[in-house]
């Protein structure tokens, strides 16, 4: 049994960290919100310098609204190859490449959704072990998820080494 005062001491030093734990965390709250914020927000010509554009984007020939959804673009293709995963990078970052650059403001909207998902439920979808969520559905199953779930099925990615090779290199995978 503690002697009161070893436990009125212990519970002042309990104080004091709480106190450090608090103020740490005021500090740190906002700064982590800002990168949330960043990372989940559409891409913004405010946020890039002039000099990381494409060549092909430096041009004047693009108003400021093509080149955000040109932006846009190029970034959910990178972060779909860059899951982390390769089964994933390789099955998502494919399709990425091969269809993000014709898909209208809505279908990228629904990609978005879908890459801002964790890997492993990418993954589960992809390969049918877990459904559609409903959210993301639509009511004629032309979605961008199900598509992504009918190419998947329909790909034979994986199946052939070479193929695979071939895929990898075509979609700069590797």
């Amino acid at each position: 049994m503690k002697h009161r005062r070893e436990i009125i001491k212990d519970k002042m030093a309990e104080d004091e960290i709480l106190q450090r734990e608090e103020a740490l965390l005021a500090i740190a709250a906002p700064k982590y919100e800002m990168i949330q914020e960043r990372h989940i927000r559409m891409p913004s010509l405010d946020d890039i310098p002039k000099a990381s554009l494409p060549l092909e984007m430096k041009d004047g020939d693009y108003s400021k609204e093509e080149l955000e959804l040109q932006v846009r673009r190029k970034r959910l293709v990178y972060r779909s190859k860059q899951r982390g995963w390769l089964e994933v990078d390789l099955l998502l970052g494919t399709w990425a490449s091969l269809f993000v650059p014709s898909l209208n403001m809505d279908e990228l909207d629904q990609f978005e959704d879908f890459v801002n998902m964790e890997t492993i439920d990418i993954y589960n979808v992809i390969t049918l072990r877990l459904d559609v969520p409903e959210p993301m559905k639509r009511p004629d199953g032309k979605g961008v998820v199900e598509r992504i779930q009918e190419w998947a099925r329909s790909s034979p990615l994986g199946v052939d080494p070479k193929t695979y090779e071939t895929v990898k290199k075509e979609h700069n995978l590797i």
